[in-house]
């Protein structure tokens, strides 16, 4: 048999990745949800449609700093670019004077009403006097205080922001699954809502495992290893919304392994874990989460996927309460291309948001690029907008392996297990990595 067969059939043997993903994602449940002050909303999945109890603006109000007045008696003033003309019969260029009969501040709560030929000065956000229609603007006027010269007549409401015009009572502000913005934290309050139904933000703890791995703060030794990746992937699970936690390193020792994830599962609602996947003689967390005891299996099974970097994935529950738990590569490139392609659509199914997975687009291919047969390769890479519409995407150097693409890249080439060699000017999909830039 031939190297090319010997990797087909190894490939046919590993489980697709669509099919991996979800069978786990299947046995994920959204948190149950939580009644949160407004104040802390931000960031949360809502868990319920939001309804606007109140009309935003509550009041007619001013929406400039000018003059409150009626139309009538200011429509003869003369014409400028934009505003309605005079009437007929009013003779051109003649300014109206109208009486100040007081000034109204947003503070402002007394009603008050017009007659002919009066107006009064009112700030931005101040409510209307009774029979107001207009409200024009200081800098067409003299700025008079007891009486005011007004040069330049609006249109009929100009200024003016009736009650409920942007959101009536009864409008549905954000539907369940939406994300809460600031802006839409400024919607709720707007129209009178001090507390929201959300999905709490998940709680994901980050460990690290291996006896070779040492802390940040110095160089790689032989036989020492810096651990990169519970550091990156307690980036990643904030960068996707989580409260995260990183535990740190932990040895290879069986007692200690079960120990931490059991302390763990108290105030964790994923736990991820990095290193030792494999089925290698040092890789301890598959030995130890899988093993059998008392005839059942143990309480993470680990599966060879059709994933390049990193075939060896590993998901199932751990502790008392079932905690759900992700075992990642300890390569940290594969680490972060399974974070990408399962923690993340994890903390986002546990958060309620859909949809869970990052957005795609079809980009053209700048350059040929070779992929292995048989597995779903994600490579780091940079997209473009086409001024003419449309995308482009530029493969990065050195692979998916390379963290100095990973750092660069602002997507994720994918090429199917199918894909042995994907040609310049093909299009391929990419996923849109959410940089802040």
């Amino acid at each position: 048999m031939t190297a090319t067969a010997d990797a087909e059939a190894a490939a046919n043997e590993l489980t697709p990745l669509a099919d991996y993903l979800g069978s786990v994602l299947r046995r994920l449940r959204a948190l149950p949800p939580l009644d949160l002050d407004l104040t802390q909303a931000y960031g949360n999945v809502l868990a319920e449609d939001v309804v606007a109890p109140h009309s935003y603006p509550a009041f007619d109000q001013a929406a400039v700093d000018g003059y409150a007045a009626r139309w009538e008696d200011i429509s003869g003033g003369s014409r400028g670019p934009g505003y309605v003309p005079a009437p007929s019969g009013t003779p051109g260029g003649r300014s109206i004077r109208l009486n100040v009969v007081g000034d109204l501040g947003a503070a402002s709560w007394r009603p008050v009403r017009l007659t002919p030929g009066s107006c009064f000065s009112v700030a931005a956000g101040a409510p209307l006097p009774i029979a107001a229609d207009v409200v024009v603007p200081v800098e067409w006027t003299d700025q008079g205080m007891a009486a005011v010269e007004i040069f330049q007549a609006p249109k009929r409401g100009y200024g003016v922001r009736r009650a409920g015009e942007e959101l009536p009572a009864g409008t549905l502000l954000a539907r369940a699954g939406a994300y809460v913005s600031p802006a839409l934290v400024a919607v709720f309050a707007a129209t009178g809502i001090g507390h929201v139904v959300v999905r709490p933000s998940p709680r994901v703890v980050i460990v690290a495992t291996g006896d070779e791995l040492v802390d940040v703060g110095r160089g790689s030794q032989p036989g020492q290893v810096v651990d990169t990746n519970s550091h990156a992937l307690t980036a990643a699970a904030a960068e996707a919304g989580a409260l995260a936690y990183r535990v740190g390193i932990c040895d290879d020792d069986p007692e200690a392994l079960r120990g931490l994830l059991e302390d763990q599962t108290l105030r964790a609602d994923l736990i991820i874990t990095t290193g030792g996947t494999g089925t290698g003689p040092g890789d301890m967390v598959r030995r130890i989460l899988s093993r059998r005891e008392g005839g059942r299996a143990g309480p993470v099974t680990f599966t060879e996927v059709a994933l390049y970097p990193g075939t060896a994935l590993g998901f199932g529950t751990v502790g008392a309460e079932e905690v759900p738990v992700v075992c990642l590569p300890g390569e940290p490139g594969a680490a972060l291309i399974g974070f990408e392609v399962l923690a993340r659509p994890a903390i986002a199914l546990l958060a309620g948001a859909e949809p869970v997975f990052r957005p795609s687009v079809r980009a053209h291919l700048l350059e040929t690029v070779s992929s292995p047969g048989g597995l779903r390769e994600f490579r780091p890479a940079h997209v473009a907008e086409r001024r003419g519409g449309g995308y482009t995407v530029q493969p990065l150097a050195g692979g998916p392996f390379t963290l100095s693409g990973l750092a660069e890249a602002n997507g994720l080439l994918v090429l199917g297990e199918r894909v042995t060699t994907a040609a310049a000017g093909s299009t391929v999909d990419v996923l849109l990595l959410d940089r802040r830039r």
